[in-house]
C-alpha cells in the first residue's frame, strides 16, 4: 500500500513538473520587455509579454494568421472554440439525445465535417512549434458529458492552457440559479480532473448572485474568470416581421458592465481575472488593468481596425506609462478595483444616487 501511495505521489510530482517546463517554454524575449518598459503581466501562471490576447475568433484558427497576430505584438491568442456538440459527434454521441436536438445535430455534422478534432490538434501542435506566444485552446461548452475526455487530447497536443467558453443562457423558468450553477461546477471539476494545464473559465455575467458564484468558482482549481462571455444577440425585422442576427461585434459601451465587474471581483476571488467584449483601444486596455484585470481579450477590434490595432493599443500603453512615470505595467493591475480605492461606493449605488442628482439639478 505505501509503495502504491509513493507512485502516486511521484507521478503527481512528475506531472507537476512537467507543467512547470511545458509553461516555461515561452521564450523570455517574449515574456519580458516590450520596448524599453515593462508591459509583461502574469495570467493563469504565464508570463505573457504584455496583456493584450487575442480572444477567440477567424483570427485565431490558423497558424498564419497567429503568425500575423504576433508579429503586431500580441501576448497570446486563444484559439477559435471547438464545440462540445462536434466532439459528441465525432464520437458518435450526439444524435443518442433528445428528438428536439436533431437539426442542431444535422448542423453540427455539417461543421464538423470542414473542422476535424484531428485538425484543432493539429492547430494546437503547429502554432506552438511557429510561435513563441502562449496558445490558450478554447472549448465552447454547455452541458459536462463523455466530451470532457477531450481535454486531455487537448494538453497532450501541446497547449499552454485550456479555455472553456461557458454558452449557458438561463432562459428555462423551471431551471433555479443552483441548478445554473451546478452546470458551472460539474464542467469545471471533470474538465480539471483531466488536465494539468491552467484552466479558464469564460463565464456570462447572467447569475442569481454574480460575486458569490464568482468566488465559488475561483475555489474550484481554475486560474482565470473571463468577464464576460458576449451572447450574440438577436434583433427584430419590423418590415418582415422575423426575427434576425443583431450586431455580432461589441461596441465601447459594452465595457462599462465588465469593468464593474472587474473592478469588483479583483482581489476578492481566488484566481486571476481578464476583461473581454468593448475593449477597442489602448485607453480600455489600461483602464481594465487598473480595475483589476491581468489581462484583457480583444477580438471585435480586430475584426474592425485589423491586426494593426494591437501595435496601436500597445503605443497607446506606452505613451500612458511614459507620461504617468510607470515602468512596469504589472504595478498599475487593481490600483483602482474596488477593494484598494478609498471610496469603493463608487462603483456601488452612492455613485448612480450622484449623477441622477446631479442631472435633476
Amino acid at each position: 500500500m505505501e509503495a502504491a501511495a509513493d507512485d502516486i505521489a511521484l507521478s503527481r510530482l512528475t506531472e507537476k513538473s512537467r507543467l512547470c517546463y511545458h509553461l516555461n517554454q515561452i521564450p523570455s524575449e517574449s515574456r519580458i520587455l516590450e520596448g524599453f518598459m515593462d508591459l509583461s503581466t502574469t495570467y493563469m501562471g504565464m508570463e505573457l509579454r504584455n496583456p493584450v490576447i487575442i480572444g477567440s475568433c477567424g483570427f485565431t484558427s490558423s497558424v498564419d494568421s497567429i503568425r500575423r497576430l504576433e508579429d503586431r505584438g500580441a501576448g497570446a491568442v486563444v484559439l477559435k472554440s471547438i464545440f462540445e456538440e462536434q466532439i459528441l459527434n465525432e464520437a458518435g454521441e450526439l444524435h443518442q439525445g433528445s428528438p428536439g436536438h436533431s437539426e442542431a445535430a444535422d448542423l453540427i455534422t455539417q461543421y464538423t465535417r470542414r473542422h476535424s478534432l484531428s485538425e484543432y490538434l493539429r492547430l494546437i501542435r503547429e502554432s506552438r512549434e511557429k510561435t513563441d506566444i502562449p496558445i490558450i485552446a478554447s472549448i465552447n461548452c454547455i452541458s459536462a458529458s463523455e466530451w470532457t475526455d477531450y481535454a486531455r487530447q487537448i494538453e497532450q497536443a501541446g497547449a499552454h492552457a485550456l479555455e472553456l467558453n461557458l454558452f449557458v443562457l438561463p432562459a428555462d423558468t423551471r431551471q433555479d440559479g443552483e441548478d445554473v450553477e451546478k452546470i458551472y461546477f460539474d464542467i469545471v471539476n471533470q474538465v480539471t480532473a483531466q488536465v494539468i494545464i491552467p484552466v479558464a473559465l469564460k463565464i456570462s455575467p447572467y447569475f442569481s448572485g454574480l460575486a458569490n458564484a464568482a468566488f465559488n468558482l475561483s475555489l474550484r482549481n481554475i486560474a482565470a474568470l473571463v468577464l464576460f462571455n458576449r451572447f450574440y444577440n438577436p434583433d427584430i425585422d419590423i418590415s418582415e416581421m422575423k426575427v434576425i442576427k443583431g450586431e455580432i461585434t461589441s461596441t465601447p459601451s459594452e465595457n462599462a458592465m465588465v469593468l464593474r465587474w472587474i473592478a469588483l471581483l479583483a482581489g476578492r476571488v481566488r484566481c486571476d481575472l481578464a476583461a473581454t467584449t468593448g475593449i477597442h483601444d489602448g485607453a480600455a486596455v489600461i483602464k481594465n488593468l487598473l480595475a483589476g484585470a491581468a489581462a484583457v481579450q480583444i477580438a471585435s477590434a480586430v475584426y474592425k481596425q485589423g491586426p494593426e490595432v494591437i501595435t496601436s493599443m500597445l503605443a497607446d500603453i506606452r505613451q500612458w506609462m511614459e507620461k504617468t512615470g510607470l515602468e512596469r505595467l504589472r504595478d498599475a493591475i487593481g490600483r483602482l478595483s474596488h477593494k484598494r480605492i478609498d471610496s469603493p461606493q463608487l462603483y456601488e449605488r452612492a455613485q448612480f444616487m450622484k449623477y441622477f442628482a446631479g442631472a435633476e439639478d
